[in-house]
């Protein structure tokens, strides 16, 4: 319609981007074509809040109600009126920030930014950006280096203006941002002074990933020491070294303890295991992948070798499986150094004489105690994000606990994922605990809740996240990549093929590592 030159009246969608649970990936599409084309002048985002009224539920907990909660009789609406951009008491759904970003009305751009210019582009059509103050700062490896206010923004209606900022260029190492917000100078309506009318994060030094190299730890003139190997237990792998003990179970070839400084970080009965499954999403219902990926629930892994070697002084275990439900190979190998750092590079060939179906995941789930309760990342944030929904979100060091990454989804299903992380630290109080790098940007989560607690099944189940009990764990999933979300409706749309992940050879490395900080965190 848009392309049609015959056509003139204006087109506006009457019902678009389905916000049903945890979704709104690909939003930006919609978007980058409204502003294509001028007769392209917007739609309704089906639907505005999630329409639940707050009820009691079996344990007593208030929920929010839906379909069968009110009478025996049961329609199989299940919660299709909970759809929103909001909550039902108007607390903005994570998918809401997205929106929000996608219809403000001053959009920045790099200039020639070897000396400092950017691009100011006032999408208003009857004001200018007199109302506004920017403010800016640049962070290098997402800590801030230096920042200013600009008061007078001249920049006329539908016009772009090129500023030039003194933010001083970049030392030539490390990742180099530039952040831009444009606060409202005045209160203007409900609109409060300061509020946060647009924002832009541009590149200035692109991020390099660390070298995946495990090197020992030395400390001059004492010999290292070098990991030792017990291989006589008949049901376990056991490496010792000076200050840690590693053990992998026989029988799978999972690494099940994992202790370092007498800090456990595997919860006794969990382990390291690898995982390619989520809890699906109302959309993911809709498109029936509960039932189109379930090979990938449970891909009947099954051990058929494991071995070790010392090499360098550092104990290299490899795991080899059979992964019969999707006729592929997995390798798993654990490098481990004198210090109980551990290099985990996991390895899947798909057999290209078969068919398989998408993933949701690629990646390591590895089941901690519940005292590490504290993260500290550098990625995307502070809200859950996900590959085809983050760009409302910025790169930066945000400071969370476990408990705030679980978001109660009327309706319980995947939630809390961050994306573009360059590191992820899991702590508990007193600054103990493990830091994850990987060979690229991955994504990361930690909950205080299983997957499978957070997934209803083949059919969903008259859920409610109030009514999901906490586990006595920290889960924490550390993926190469994970399936975007969809957007389009809940009948089956799906996320935009690349960010999909097809049945094809995979691989990702990332090294695990002991820290103490040595302060409290509260």
């Amino acid at each position: 319609y848009c392309e049609d030159d015959n056509k003139q009246k204006p087109f506006i969608m009457c019902e678009y981007a389905h916000a049903m649970g945890n979704a709104l990936g690909d939003f930006n599409i919609y978007w980058d074509l409204i502003r294509k084309y001028p007769k392209f002048q917007g739609g309704f985002i089906w639907d505005w809040v999630d329409q639940s009224p707050r009820w009691t539920g079996r344990n007593g907990e208030m929920i929010y109600g839906y379909d069968g909660d009110f009478d025996d009789y049961k329609t199989k609406d299940d919660n299709y009126m909970v759809n929103g951009l909001f909550g039902p008491d108007r607390v903005p759904n994570p998918h809401s920030y997205e929106v929000r970003y996608f219809y403000q009305n001053i959009w920045t751009t790099p200039g020639d930014l070897s000396k400092g210019e950017i691009k100011v582009y006032n999408e208003n059509f009857f004001r200018d950006l007199s109302a506004y103050v920017m403010e800016w700062e640049t962070l290098k490896d997402g800590k801030v280096m230096r920042s200013g206010t600009v008061e007078r923004i001249d920049c006329q209606p539908q016009q772009t203006a090129t500023m030039t900022l003194d933010w001083g260029g970049t030392d030539g190492e490390g990742e180099w941002l530039l952040n831009v917000r444009y606060l409202q100078r005045e209160r203007e309506g409900i609109i409060p002074a300061r509020h946060v009318v647009a924002k832009a994060q541009i590149e200035l030094r692109p991020y390099q990933a660390p070298d995946m190299v495990l090197k020992n730890e030395s400390v001059r003139y004492i010999p290292d020491v070098v990991p030792q190997v017990n291989d006589r237990n008949l049901a376990h792998l056991i490496i010792t070294g000076e200050n840690f003990r590693v053990r992998f179970n026989k029988m799978t070839g999972y690494m099940e303890r994992y202790a370092v400084n007498r800090t456990e970080f595997i919860r006794k009965g969990g382990a390291l295991t690898p995982n390619f499954w989520r809890a699906p999403t109302d959309n993911d219902y809709g498109a029936k992948l509960q039932h189109k990926y379930a090979a990938w629930k449970n891909p009947d892994l099954r051990l058929t070798s494991l071995k070790h070697e010392t090499k360098e002084g550092q104990v290299i275990v490899s795991a080899e499986y059979d992964m019969r439900s999707v006729s592929a190979k997995l390798y798993l190998t654990y490098t481990i150094n004198n210090r109980g750092a551990v290099k985990v590079n996991q390895k899947m060939v798909a057999d290209k004489g078969k068919k398989a179906s998408d993933m949701f995941r690629f990646g390591m789930q590895l089941v901690m105690p519940k005292d590490f309760e504290y993260i500290s990342y550098y990625g995307r944030g502070p809200v859950e994000n996900y590959s085809n929904r983050n760009h409302s979100t910025d790169l930066g060091i945000y400071h969370q606990t476990v408990d705030e990454q679980f978001y109660p989804y009327i309706r319980p299903q995947e939630t809390g994922t961050k994306t573009d992380i360059r590191w992820w630290k899991v702590l508990d109080v007193k600054g103990t605990g493990l830091q994850f790098v990987a060979d690229a940007p991955f994504s990361a989560s930690s909950l205080h809740y299983t997957i499978e607690s957070l997934d209803e099944g083949p059919v969903k189940k008259q859920g409610h996240s109030q009514e999901v009990e906490k586990a006595d764990l920290t889960n924490v999933l550390i993926d190469k990549a994970q399936m975007g979300l969809a957007c389009i409706d809940s009948w089956g749309a799906m996320p935009e093929p690349e960010f999909r992940l097809p049945y094809e050879d995979y691989e990702f490395t990332f090294i695990m590592t002991p820290v103490s900080h040595n302060y409290p965190l509260y």
